[in-house]
């Protein structure tokens, strides 16, 4: 027996946590962010009086936001790739809070489109920067959660911002809710350019945490030597970035439903009051909240059992939009709360979906000189957000028509549909797309 046999081992470190005070810092932003885009949709009807805005307008005004937001995904995704997530994500929250801030001052239509178009911009590096500190932050197995749980912070900003905004303007007035809601990005840049730093630079995460980030991104190590350069255009010629942006824009297709006409379907085509809509149409954006981190958890759980990260992916995007295709459904039964019951099912659902469809920018960016998962983020916001934009006009197109939502509900539903085929075979397998092939071309499915 050698001397040192029977000495006891030296215990083994416990893993830091940082990470996950990370992501929900990431998740704190993009709540923020929400607010503040709905911040215009609560408060309208309190303006239109004073600032002489007709329905017409309102629109217009509503509808200007997203124009700059899904124009300046790809630039924006482009810079948080060049720069990183803690400049970025600091300068884009104090960017759209200040706008916000400005919003108070308006004078008329003309200046509140102008800080529309403005806010747009800055909301447009948001999911970027978020997919950056995933990347950065998590190894694979846990991707999925850690998407999750920011991507949960839109449910999260739209669920807050109509008693937060309402109570602030029974407070202080319409012009004071901008004031206040701008002032909260602003702290939080504070707090996020203090705390936030890349894992090798952060002085409270330990060598535990930190090689157990890295022993989970070793697919992701750095490129060889001999790594070809790429352009974000280059992107572009993979069948998988094309798939992953067409089949994000069902997702928004059916989500965009809930953020635009859900209300009115409950009030016009179900029958609710104020009263019951106040009560029970909350709980189809509880159960989306929840969705978002169910999503995660079982994407993650099934890439910890051992499954390859393309069944883990897809499998989870596909039943949840198998889920969402649900919302036709609700269309044509006689039951009201039934209704309300499968309409939950189709927004948990499609937010199920959402956190692995977040996730894949991070598992798919090539291996290059540099990283280029939020500009694939970019990429797809870029398309989806259209589609979202596309969604509440067919729909209410087809409501004025026929005087019902059944076919608008009928149509969402085939799309939610469409977009499982095209996850399922236009979106190749889920590794880092490989730049010195040419771009697949092979039918892919769900392994």
């Amino acid at each position: 027996m050698t001397a040192s046999a029977g000495a006891a081992a030296p215990p083994k470190e416990r893993r830091s946590r940082v990470r996950w005070v990370m992501i929900w810092l990431a998740f704190a932003g993009l709540t923020i962010a929400y607010v503040d885009r709905a911040n215009l949709s609560v408060a309208l009807p309190y303006m239109t009086e004073e600032l002489h805005i007709d329905p017409a307008l309102s629109g217009l005004l509503l509808g200007a936001f997203f124009w700059t937001y899904s124009l300046f995904q790809i630039p924006m995704g482009w810079l948080v790739d060049r720069f990183g997530s803690r400049v970025l994500y600091a300068a884009a929250v104090a960017w759209w809070s200040l706008i916000t801030v400005a919003m108070a001052a308006v004078r008329g239509a003309g200046s509140l489109i102008g800080a529309r178009l403005l806010l747009g911009v800055g909301e447009a590096a948001a999911f970027p920067a978020c997919t950056k500190v995933v990347e950065r932050w998590f190894p694979r197995q846990e991707r999925g959660t850690a998407s999750g749980i920011y991507d949960s912070g839109a449910r999260g900003g739209t669920l807050l911002a109509t008693p937060l905004v309402t109570a602030l303007i029974a407070a202080v007035g319409w012009r004071g809710s901008f004031i206040i809601t701008g002032a909260l990005g602003l702290i939080w840049v504070v707090f996020w350019l203090k705390m936030y730093r890349d894992p090798r630079q952060h002085p409270k995460v330990n060598e535990a945490e930190l090689a157990y980030i890295e022993a989970g991104q070793k697919q992701d190590a750095d490129a060889p030597d001999d790594a070809p350069q790429l352009r974000w255009r280059d992107l572009l010629r993979y069948r998988t970035v094309w798939g992953m942006a067409l089949g994000f824009s069902c997702q928004s297709f059916v989500i965009y439903f809930f953020i635009t006409w859900f209300p009115s379907y409950l009030v016009e085509a179900r029958g609710f009051s104020l009263l019951t809509l106040g009560v029970f149409g909350m709980i189809p954006a509880i159960v989306a909240f929840l969705g978002n981190f169910a999503g995660g958890w079982a994407s993650d759980a099934l890439v910890r059992r051992g499954h390859t990260l393309t069944f883990a992916r897809k499998s989870c995007i596909i039943a949840g939009m198998l889920v969402s295709s649900l919302i036709g459904l609700a269309a044509v039964v006689d039951s009201s709360m039934v209704a309300l019951a499968l309409l939950s099912l189709s927004f948990g659902g499609v937010t199920f979906a959402t956190s692995s469809i977040v996730t894949l920018p991070a598992d798919i960016a090539p291996l290059s000189t540099r990283s280029w998962a939020s500009t694939i983020q970019g990429v797809q916001n870029s398309v989806s957000n259209l589609a979202g934009v596309a969604s509440p006009f067919v729909i209410g197109l087809i409501y004025s028509s026929t005087g019902s939502f059944v076919g608008g509900l009928l149509a969402a539903a085939g799309v939610a549909i469409v977009g499982c085929l095209i996850y399922l075979f236009m979106v190749g397998e889920i590794e880092p797309l490989d730049i010195k092939a040419q771009p697949d071309t092979a039918a892919a499915s769900v392994h």
